[in-house]
């Protein structure tokens, strides 16, 4: 497969400056300054096997593609609140505070643009640093303008766009997300299924822009942006970051699958404490959130074909917003699993974790990998990228892959399918 070389620099621009943003953005100019290594993320610690188990080959990811260098990213984007970078990771307090006082000057300097907003689809959130206009085109046609001004300013070759934001109210696919001249025209007439995450996601694949989605937002994941992706020569990839509990269940149900064992309940509860939490607050947004996470589950186990084992597993997801937690989510699950003979067991998990810390890994990497895609012409749906994703996106008629395992093998084939290796079938006693 032919890729183009990954010269100059690479601009990431991100819609929602906030926790996971600043946590990505402040990482990298610490990686850069070698004040820290870059844990969590594939494509820059991350190793990858080629040939047989005899040869024992097992270059970095990076060493195999050609991955664009995190010393020529540039970054850029938009929030609701005009705090600069260094001002909203401080407040986001995700980071140790003398670790961003060392990182001050870089971080001040990155300003976000005035955000696309829209109460209603996010009432817990008060914006005042948001643009005004008539049509939703035209608030299209302004992010435009932004990101050819910022690739002019910053001197970049290339561009990835990021969906960093909020969790907005739950929306189901219609008539206007059917074909891009009924996208073209619903946003052109404001129409309500059109929420602000899918006008940047509209603004960055028209302009043949990498794009990834972060939320469980409708934003990508429909027929018209699909369409236009491919039109475009846009790589895309959607939703919802695998972070905190969902990570746990896409490790831990494949294994119960695998030894046969039955599951009769599993209930998850979240605390949260960040604006993230506050936004899942309302009970519009949160919906949105539990869709993306339940069918985790339901693909994973197909009780429809495992009846004895999953028809009446109760799968119940709860998230709590809690502020004096802040980023520090917390997710217990209580897993009601049965054994030989219907024996009864359980499992509990009690997961502490830093949520920015877990996903901000996974935004670079889905970057990296998304300009890799795009240089290597690839264009559309990337099911490849499902590893570090929810509710992954797959083509029309396929059901998606949640098991993690499974994800990891078609991103690793596919990433020795780019490089012109050959791919690993683990068949024969070699492989």
């Amino acid at each position: 497969m032919k890729v183009e070389k990954a010269k100059g620099k690479l601009g990431i621009l991100i819609p929602g400056m906030g926790a996971v943003g600043t946590t990505l953005i402040a990482g990298i100019c610490a990686i850069n300054r070698e004040m820290a290594l870059p844990i969590g993320s594939l494509t820059q610690m991350g190793r990858i096997r080629l040939g047989k188990r005899t040869e024992d080959n097992k270059p970095l990811i990076k060493d195999l593609v050609d991955l664009h260098p995190v010393k020529d990213i540039v970054f850029g984007g938009w929030d609701v609140f005009e705090d600069n970078v260094f001002e909203s990771a401080f407040h986001a307090d995700v980071l140790d505070k003398k670790l961003l006082e060392d990182l001050r000057p870089e971080l001040e300097a990155i300003r976000p643009m005035k955000a696309v907003f829209d109460k209603s689809y996010a009432k817990r959130l008060n914006g005042t640093h948001v643009k005004e206009r008539n049509t939703k085109m035209e608030l299209a046609e302004a992010l435009m303008q932004d990101i050819e001004t910022f690739k002019e300013q910053n001197n970049c070759d290339r561009l990835v766009m990021i969906w960093c934001g909020s969790t907005e109210i739950y929306i189901e696919e219609g008539p206007v997300h059917e074909t891009i001249e009924s996208l073209e025209d619903g946003l052109r007439n404001n129409h309500k299924d059109i929420p602000p995450s899918m006008i940047y996601t509209y603004a960055a694949v028209k302009l043949g822009i990498p794009y990834a989605n972060g939320a469980p937002n409708l934003s990508c994941d429909i027929p018209a942006i699909i369409e236009l992706a491919k039109q475009t020569g846009s790589p895309i990839a959607g939703k919802d970051f695998k972070t905190g509990q969902t990570l746990m269940k896409t490790i831990l149900a494949p294994g119960l699958k695998c030894r046969a064992l039955g599951i009769s309940g599993w209930f998850s509860t979240n605390i949260l404490g960040n604006r993230d939490g506050e936004v899942l607050d309302d009970p519009d947004n949160f919906k949105t959130k539990e869709v993306s996470k339940l069918g985790v589950l339901e693909e994973i186990l197909e009780p429809s074909l495992n009846q004895e084992l999953y028809k009446d597993l109760y799968h119940k997801v709860r998230i709590n917003y809690y502020p004096p937690r802040g980023d520090n989510k917390e997710g217990w699950d209580n897993i009601d699993i049965f054994g030989w003979l219907n024996y009864p067991m359980q499992i509990k998990i009690d997961f502490l974790c830093k949520d920015s810390i877990l996903a901000a890994p996974l935004a670079l990497d889905l970057v990296l990998f998304l300009d890799l895609a795009k240089r290597a012409g690839m264009s559309g749906i990337q099911e490849w990228l499902s590893f570090y994703l929810k509710s992954p996106q797959a083509p029309q008629g396929v059901t998606p892959i949640n098991d993690i395992f499974k994800q990891q093998i078609k991103l690793e084939n596919t990433l020795r399918y780019i490089a012109g290796e050959d791919l690993i079938t683990h068949l024969g006693q070699d492989y």
